[in-house]
């Protein structure tokens, strides 16, 4: 049986510096280039290292790609885990905005992860359908937090709903500009706080 390789993970600061500027200039690369066209000698260049030490901690432009995939889960986690422990305290609208103001603040990220996992769909570990699992039940602890009342399964649809109902708000924000954009943001916006209101009873 083959063992594949697998990313190096930094011990010390300084690796942990490496490895994030690393990161960095991939997810730079990437965005410019697609992941098809990027190659790992010009993200090398790109962060000002050698290529050796690139290799050292991603052995693969595949690892690189899950690389950034786990850091952006990671981001959504941190935020996630900090709206669940501040909904008991927040009414619907506000739990609203701040689910809409974390999908926002990490849209160019979002962007660059989607185009990763759509370029390497075939892959088993990286299809969108793992993350999207993740994020639902983040977001179905957080309903349950909210509203302790709500039922498993009631917390696990509402939770897909509300989920891509962010996805569809950060989309419409992303947009160049349309006719009606500032209204339609704001009847979604209103839908969606509507929504949290009746389901929560």
């Amino acid at each position: 049986m083959t063992t594949l390789p697998t990313a190096k993970e930094p011990k010390r600061k300084r690796g942990i510096a490496r490895v994030a500027k690393l990161l960095d200039a991939g997810a730079a690369v990437f965005a410019e280039q697609g992941y098809k066209a990027a190659t790992m000698t010009e993200i090398a260049a790109r962060a000002g290292a050698p290529i050796g030490s690139l290799y050292q901690f991603f052995p693969s432009k595949d690892l690189l790609a899950d690389a950034l995939v786990a850091r952006y889960a990671e981001h959504l986690a941190t935020e996630l885990e900090a709206i669940r422990l501040a909904a008991p305290q927040l009414q619907a609208e506000g739990l609203s905005q701040r689910l809409l103001e974390m999908f926002l603040a990490h849209a160019s990220e979002r962007s660059l992860v989607l185009s990763l996992l759509d370029a390497r769909w075939e892959q088993p570990g990286v299809r969108p359908g793992v993350l999207r699992a993740s994020l639902r039940q983040q977001i179905a602890a957080i309903l349950g937090a909210w509203r302790p009342s709500l039922g498993d399964e009631e917390r696990q649809a509402m939770a897909a709903v509300v989920l891509e109902a962010m996805k569809a708000m950060a989309q419409f924000h992303q947009e160049g500009a349309f006719p009606g954009k500032s209204l339609t943001l704001a009847h979604w916006r209103r839908w969606v706080v509507t929504y949290l209101a009746d389901m929560a009873g």
